[in-house]
């Protein structure tokens, strides 16, 4: 309130006293000082950084075509909800410090993750596992060999929805995981991950669901994979066991309906699978891969430089494999980045500023080349 009135007053005298000139200048400093607080010493690439949320897990946040809106999965338990749901926001107001609860677009129900605007921006796709139980499913419990693992859940499908929650069309029908789709940006295609074949492979479909195809083939998981600007390429991470031992952990793993997301590379393909190749040889975890608006370079999160497994930063590389360049200089978390469509601006999340807690917050910055 006091804000309120203080903004009252100043407009009131404006024109009256030049001292309010002066507050008026004051307050634009402050604000600009803040935000050139949320860059880091280094991110020569990122401008008039903004939080848009303040609390709970927030991630995988994607942009509308449009550049209006973003679609993003939250954990809140101020929300009402247990566990990972689908929210929409816009990216000029974020929620605010309050954190007001924004409109949720999955059903409330299940575990649901990897959103996705759908051409026209009047739906979205994601995924959910609401059908085989609208509880949330269970975390995998601490294992005795300290491995750490992302569950790969059986029921998960894939349902196309209006912005209202309403689904309008489930997309997946098969036994298994069946999740992280994203669109192409022609928006004819969409590519998922699927474990229909026994493993965990890239498919693409048509927009309306049809013409399922294979893309990749190998033994491994292969997920998260994201469009190139021309829609003709996929980028996307992988973790393909090769010596004996580790096969037996992959398979072993996979049949508990689990996969160890700590070793793992980027890859690239067309989008019908050919001309495979390994971008990143990096080690440790290098995920959450996106493709520069010029098509020639690829933004993505890693670990390779922690000893411990942490932090994780952002890092730009050459399609090639060459240039490999830092983004981001924090000593906590930092990941899912996707630029917006006209290439102008960057969202991603991060455990900066989040006053000592493991809150996870999306952020936008003007990107700088």
């Amino acid at each position: 309130m006091r804000h309120v009135i203080l903004l009252f007053i100043i407009t009131i005298f404006l024109s009256c006293n030049s001292s309010e000139k002066i507050s008026v200048d004051a307050t634009t400093k402050a604000t600009a000082l803040k935000r050139e607080k949320l860059v880091l010493e280094g991110e020569k690439h990122f401008k008039n950084v903004r939080q848009l949320t303040f609390g709970g897990d927030n991630a995988e946040t994607y942009w509308s075509f449009d550049n209006k809106n973003l679609v993003f999965q939250a954990r809140n338990k101020k929300w009402g909800v247990d566990c990972d749901q689908i929210y929409i926001m816009d990216p000029e107001k974020g929620l605010g410090e309050a954190m007001n609860i924004p409109q949720r677009v999955s059903t409330g129900k299940g575990r649901t993750t990897c959103s996705f605007f759908m051409p026209g921006d009047s739906t979205i796709i994601y995924s959910s596992t609401h059908l085989g139980d609208e509880n949330c499913p269970p975390e995998p419990k601490p294992r005795t060999d300290h491995k750490y693992v992302w569950p790969i859940y059986p029921s998960f499908d894939i349902f196309i929805a209006d912005l209202k929650g309403n689904i309008k069309k489930r997309m997946t029908d098969t036994p298994g995981y069946d999740a992280e789709p994203t669109v192409s940006p022609d928006g004819k295609l969409i590519v998922f991950t699927s474990m229909r074949t026994g493993d965990l492979e890239l498919f693409t479909m048509k927009i309306d669901g049809s013409d399922v195809k294979q893309v990749t083939h190998e033994l491994g998981y292969d997920g998260g994979a994201f469009f190139s600007p021309d829609s003709k390429k996929l980028v996307f991470r992988s973790s393909r066991p090769k010596t004996p031992e580790d096969i037996k952990i992959y398979k072993d793993l996979l049949k508990e309906g689990l996969v160890m997301p700590t070793d793992m590379e980027l890859y690239t393909c067309n989008v019908d699978g050919s001309d495979l190749k390994q971008i990143t040889h990096l080690g440790n975890a290098n995920w959450s891969p996106y493709f520069h608006p010029s098509g020639k370079k690829i933004l993505f999160s890693s670990n390779h430089e922690s000893k411990r497994g942490f932090p994780f930063n952002l890092y730009m590389i050459n399609t090639d494999g060459t240039g490999l360049e830092r983004i981001s200089f924090g000593n906590s978390f930092i990941s899912f980045p996707m630029f917006s469509w006209d290439g102008k601006r960057i969202v991603f999340s991060s455990n900066r500023n989040n006053g000592g807690t493991r809150d996870t917050n999306v952020f936008i910055a003007d990107w700088v080349d």
